[in-house]
């Protein structure tokens, strides 16, 4: 049976650019690892935010639509998009999250303590303490190692048909289902990171997908021969498939699992250095080659980005 390693990425839509890249690099302590653009959309950005080395399940990227009307999270979408934090990092974060005015609450699952708040435009966010997962080493502000975000601790999914979506993530996806609370169920994978998900199995009602909303999770393949091994399984599995996309930075095949939520697989390789250096990532604007004949119209109409 084959099994992914967990969460590669996790993509949303969001409002203002620089409110988004102010808020995930100068609050939540990230690293801007990529600025391109959509390349389904060439006329909008795609950021990516990491960890320092950009490591597949620590990426965060978005669709920055500023004239975009407000979404509703619900059934058929990630609800909320979990981040793992050092143990004993939690009072660092509660002050932090004081000192910016970020509002938040917390949340009991599965013995576990989760500090829940929001990004700017509605994104539903939550940080939990977890061993493993390496240190994050990029650092700013008073974020230091040992209370940096270390990448993904999982995701809250939100479905139409909740044990669907379960029997999707156990028999294809190949994630241990470990147990039940509530109105949760949960699996692991076996990597460190992004590795937990619960479902929740109650409706949570009709979503929009717009600003504030997750647009898609995609799941860990090794390279491109996993990657077609999994289409022909998901294929098998009776689900409609896209062809293999290239998005320069990995390989990626798209479906729409039983509960509504879009799912990508995505390649670990070749990874977000492979047109940058890596000590340099996520300074300038990055364009596929087919889009590089639009550099001068795109730099002269995407919105100016401030990075300091």
């Amino acid at each position: 049976m084959k099994r992914t390693k967990g969460i590669h990425h996790i993509t949303s839509i969001v409002g203002n650019v620089q409110e988004n890249v102010d808020f995930y690099s100068k609050v939540l302590g990230l690293r801007l690892v990529k600025i391109t653009v959509n390349f389904d959309d060439p006329n909008t950005y795609h950021l990516y935010f990491g960890d320092e080395d950009a490591t597949p399940g620590a990426i965060i990227t978005f669709f920055p639509y500023e004239d975009a009307r407000a979404g509703k999270i619900g059934n058929g979408q990630v609800g909320i998009t979990s981040y793992l934090i050092p143990v004993g990092a939690s009072k660092f974060w509660e002050d932090r999250f004081n000192k910016f005015g970020v509002k938040y609450k917390k949340e009991k699952r599965f013995g576990e303590e989760f500090i829940q708040f929001e990004d700017p435009h509605g994104l539903k966010l939550e940080l939990v303490e977890r061993e493993g997962g390496n240190k994050n080493t990029w650092t700013i502000d008073d974020i230091n190692p040992d209370v940096a975000i270390k990448g993904f601790a999982g995701a809250v999914l939100y479905s139409h048909f909740p044990e669907a979506t379960a029997e999707v993530m156990e028999n294809l996806m190949g994630l241990e289902r470990v147990g039940e609370e509530g109105e949760y169920i949960r699996f692991k994978s076996s990597a460190d990171i992004g590795n937990i998900i619960d479902i929740k199995t109650t409706s949570m009602g009709r979503a929009i997908t717009s600003v504030g909303t997750v647009h898609h999770i995609a799941w860990r393949a090794e390279d491109e021969k996993d990657l077609l091994e999994w289409r022909e399984l998901v294929k098998e599995n009776k689900f409609a498939v896209s062809d293999v996309r290239n998005r320069k930075y990995f390989k990626s095949i798209y479906f729409r699992e039983k509960g509504g939520i879009l799912f990508e697989i995505a390649t670990d390789i070749p990874g977000f250095a492979v047109d940058e250096d890596k000590n340099s990532l996520g300074q300038k604007l990055m364009l596929p080659e087919q889009y590089e004949h639009m550099r001068p119209h795109l730099e002269e109409t995407l919105p100016p980005i401030q990075l300091d």
